[in-house]
C-alpha cells in the first residue's frame, strides 16, 4: 500500500501555489477553494494538478473528480494512495 506523508502534500501545496503561510497552518482538513481556505484560485489548481502528476505519475484529468479530488489534501492523499495502489 502506498504510504503519502501529509507533510509532503502540504510542502507541494505551499511551493507550487505560491502560499504565503507556514505548512504547519494547514491541516488535512482545510479546505483548498472557498470561505476559511487556503485561497487557491483556478491557475493554483492547475499548478498544483500539474505537481502532483510530476511528481507521482497520476494525472487528475476529469474536472468532475479534480473538484473532489483538490477539496482538501486529506482527499488528495486518499485518492493519490488509491491510484498508486491500483
Amino acid at each position: 500500500m502506498a504510504h503519502i506523508e501529509l507533510t509532503e502534500l502540504k510542502e507541494l501545496l505551499v511551493e507550487n501555489c505560491m502560499l504565503k503561510m507556514d505548512v504547519d497552518e494547514i491541516s488535512e482538513d482545510t479546505p483548498l477553494f472557498g470561505p476559511g481556505s487556503v485561497g487557491l484560485d483556478s491557475i493554483d489548481a492547475l499548478q498544483l494538478t500539474v505537481a502532483v502528476e510530476k511528481k507521482y505519475g497520476t494525472p487528475i484529468t476529469d474536472p468532475q473528480i479534480a473538484r473532489q479530488v483538490l477539496e482538501n489534501l486529506g482527499s488528495l492523499r486518499t485518492w493519490l494512495t488509491r491510484q498508486l495502489d491500483a
